[in-house]
């Protein structure tokens, strides 16, 4: 978490917000406030990791490795560690277990028929969620499709539902599975 927040606060550093938060702040110290400290060893730790070794990160950290970022970690390793860790603060275990985040977050992708979102369904398997949790979640994202302002409606997200439930049986039997076919450059039209 100390190494996100301190990844962060160089982003911010360069683009002069830090300054805008001392002014906002009228003389509180907000670095102090934010735990705003860096260590140049942390950074030189993150900036020595390897493509492989930032998406064992990510399955670690997260139970999947986003595909978007299969490709952003060749490029820009500490990125998928900073977003592992960002990712990891708010799917880990509160007051809600991790299990019940990801139900949520993929029955959010079968409401919206976000194939990107549905991805869920791997880590939610990962904290143990059973198959009939995942098609309850489902279900509840089918209908609210059918609610949400400008939803797609329940016909096109119960496809989506099903989608969840094919990945899932995919992935406990151990077969290859895919949420989304190799991406078309036709404005993510699905």
């Amino acid at each position: 978490m100390r190494l996100a927040n301190q990844l962060f606060t160089k982003y911010l550093v360069g683009r002069g917000v830090l300054d805008l938060l001392r002014f906002l702040g009228e003389g509180t110290n907000q670095e102090a406030q934010l735990n705003l400290n860096y260590n140049d060893n942390e950074e030189r730790e993150i900036n020595q990791m390897t493509p492989q070794e930032a998406n064992a990160y990510m399955k670690e950290k997260m139970g999947f490795v986003p595909r978007m970022f299969s490709v952003v970690n060749q490029i820009a390793p500490p990125a998928g560690q900073t977003f592992a860790d960002f990712y990891a603060t708010i799917f880990g275990n509160g007051a809600l277990p991790t299990k019940i985040k990801e139900l949520m977050f993929m029955s959010t992708g079968v409401a919206y028929c976000s194939p990107r979102c549905i991805i869920h369904v791997v880590p939610a398997i990962e904290a143990g969620a059973t198959d009939q949790e995942i098609f309850e979640a489902a279900s509840v994202g089918m209908i609210a499709a059918g609610f949400v302002p400008n939803g797609p409606g329940i016909p096109y997200a119960f496809e989506y539902a099903a989608k969840c439930l094919d990945i899932a049986a995919k992935y406990r039997a151990g077969e290859e599975w895919e949420y989304l076919p190799a991406p078309k450059f036709n404005r993510g039209v699905y």
